[in-house]
C-alpha cells in the first residue's frame, strides 16, 4: 500500500496572484504608506490653491466682460471689444513665454499633459494662463491646473523636506494634478479617468483593451434598454430613479450618433492639425510677435461674429463654459445662421489660441459639439439632447483623443446615464476615425 501523495496547491493561472502580491508588497511599504499620507495632505492645500486661482479667474473674466460694459451703458461688450483683450492676452504671454522659466506652461496644441509645473515654473503658469483665460482665450483652465497642481505638490514636497525621488515625484505629481482637476470639474471621477489616460499607463495596449470593452458596454446598455422596453420584463440594476424624465433613445438616435462621430472626427482634425502647425509658427521665429498676432487673429474671429450676428462676441472668445450652459438651458433661442457662424469663427479661434495661448483645450471642444448638435437636432429621429450628448462626446474625444474621460465627462455633465449608450458609441467612434485619419502635422515638443 503506497503512502497518499502530500497535497499540494494548485497550479497558479496567469498572473493575478503574481499582481496581488506585488500590490500587497508595495502597500506594505513603509515610504509608499507615507506618500500617501501626503498625497492626502497636498489634495487639501491644492484643491484651496485651485479653489482661489479659478475664483480669481473667473471675478477677473466678470468684470472684463460684464461688469466693465455695464459701466459704459451696454448689456453686452461691444463688437470690438475683444481686441485690446486679447492684444493685451498677447503681448503677456509672447513676454512670458520668451522670458520666464517653462514658457508659462505647455502648448495646449500639444494635447494634455500630466507632468506639472516645476516650482521656479510656476509663476509663469499662472500668469500665462491669468492673462489669456479671462481676456478671452478660447481655452479651459484644466491644462494650467494640472500643471499648477503637480508644481505645487512638488513644492510643499520640498517645503517639507521629504526625500525627493522619482516614485514620490511621479505619485505627488499625479495626487496634486487630480485635487486641482476636480476642482475644474467638481467630481473626483473625472479626474482620476482623465489623469489615467492622460498619463498613458499601459500604453496603446492600454487603449487597445479598452476600446472593444467600452463599445461592447455601451452596445450592451443599448440592448438591455430595448429589450426591457419590448418585453417589459425587470432584470435589476444599480440605477438610480431620478424624478426628473429622461428623453428616450431610439434607432434613429443610434444611427445619428455614427454619423455625427465620424463628421465631427473627420472636421475637427484638420482644425486640430492646423493648430499644431500654429504652434509651430509661433515657436519658430519671433514668438512674442506671433503670439500677438495669433491672440488678434482669435479676437478677429470674435468681432465678425458679433457683426455679422448682433450678438455678444463673448460667445466666441473665452472657454465657452458659460455660453454652453446657456445654449443648453435654452437651445432654440439660437437660430441656425447663429449656431452655424459660432462654429465657424469659435472654432478658427479655437485654432489660433491652441497654438499660441495657455489653457486647456477641453471646454471649447465641448462648446463647438454641442452646438453642432443642437444645429443637426432637426434631423429626422434625433432630438435636441441626444443631439448636444453626442455632440460633446465625439468633438471631446476627437480632440483629446481620451475616449474613457470623453464619455464620463459628458455623462457628469448631462447629470443621467440615459445617454451613456450614445455617447459610448460617438466617443469610440470619433477616437477610432481621429486615429486612423493621417496624422498630419506633428505636435510640437
Amino acid at each position: 500500500m503506497t503512502e497518499p501523495r502530500p497535497r499540494s496547491d494548485p497550479p497558479v493561472s496567469g498572473t493575478q496572484p503574481q499582481e496581488a502580491d506585488v500590490l500587497r508588497n508595495i502597500l506594505r511599504r513603509a515610504g509608499y504608506l507615507k506618500a500617501l499620507a501626503f498625497s492626502a495632505l497636498v489634495g487639501i492645500l491644492v484643491s484651496l490653491a485651485a479653489f482661489w486661482f479659478l475664483a480669481a479667474l473667473h471675478e477677473l473674466e466678470h468684470v472684463l466682460w460684464t461688469d466693465l460694459p455695464q459701466a459704459m451703458g451696454r448689456d453686452t461688450p461691444p463688437w470690438w471689444w475683444p481686441l485690446p483683450l486679447l492684444l493685451f492676452a498677447g503681448i503677456t504671454v509672447g513676454l512670458i513665454a520668451t522670458h520666464l522659466p517653462g514658457a508659462g506652461g505647455h502648448v495646449p496644441a500639444s494635447g494634455l499633459h500630466t507632468v506639472g509645473a516645476t516650482p521656479p515654473e510656476l509663476p509663469g503658469v499662472v500668469l500665462a494662463a491669468a492673462a489669456s483665460l479671462p481676456f478671452g482665450a478660447v481655452l479651459g483652465p484644466e491644462a494650467p491646473l494640472i500643471a499648477l497642481g503637480g508644481g505645487l505638490a512638488l513644492l510643499f514636497r520640498d517645503l517639507a523636506q521629504a526625500p525627493a525621488t522619482p516614485q514620490s515625484n511621479a505619485l505627488l505629481g499625479a495626487a496634486g494634478a487630480a485635487a486641482a482637476v476636480s476642482a475644474i470639474f467638481g467630481n473626483p471621477l473625472i479626474a482620476a479617468v482623465l489623469l489615467i489616460e492622460v498619463a498613458g499607463v499601459g500604453g496603446p495596449q492600454l487603449f487597445a483593451v479598452m476600446l472593444p470593452a467600452l463599445l461592447s458596454s455601451g452596445v450592451g446598455a443599448l440592448v438591455f434598454t430595448g429589450l426591457g422596453r419590448w418585453t417589459g420584463l425587470e432584470t435589476g440594476d444599480l440605477t438610480l430613479k431620478l424624478f426628473t424624465p429622461a428623453p428616450r433613445l431610439d434607432v434613429a438616435d443610434v444611427l445619428w450618433a455614427l454619423v455625427i462621430a465620424v463628421a465631427l472626427a473627420a472636421a475637427l482634425h484638420p482644425l486640430l492639425a492646423g493648430a499644431r502647425r500654429i504652434a509651430t509658427y509661433v515657436k519658430s521665429a519671433r514668438p512674442l510677435v506671433r503670439t500677438v498676432q495669433c491672440a488678434l487673429g482669435a479676437a478677429v474671429c470674435a468681432c465678425l461674429y458679433a457683426l455679422i450676428t448682433g450678438r455678444s462676441p463673448g460667445e466666441v472668445a473665452s472657454s465657452g463654459q458659460a455660453t454652453l450652459a446657456a445654449l443648453a438651458a435654452d437651445p432654440h433661442a439660437w437660430g441656425v445662421g447663429a449656431l452655424l457662424a459660432v462654429v465657424l469663427f469659435k472654432g478658427a479661434a479655437y485654432a489660433l489660441c491652441l497654438g499660441s495661448l495657455r489653457g486647456g483645450p477641453v471646454f471649447p471642444a465641448l462648446f463647438i459639439g454641442a452646438a453642432v448638435g443642437v444645429l443637426l437636432a432637426p434631423l429626422p429621429g434625433l432630438g435636441v439632447v441626444p443631439a448636444m450628448a453626442v455632440g460633446m462626446a465625439a468633438a471631446a474625444a476627437a480632440t483629446l483623443r481620451l475616449p474613457v474621460s470623453s464619455a464620463v465627462l459628458v455623462i457628469l455633465l448631462l447629470g443621467s446615464s440615459a445617454m451613456m449608450p450614445v455617447v459610448i458609441l460617438a466617443a469610440v467612434v470619433a477616437f477610432v476615425v481621429t486615429e486612423l485619419l493621417p496624422p498630419g502635422h506633428a505636435e510640437p515638443s
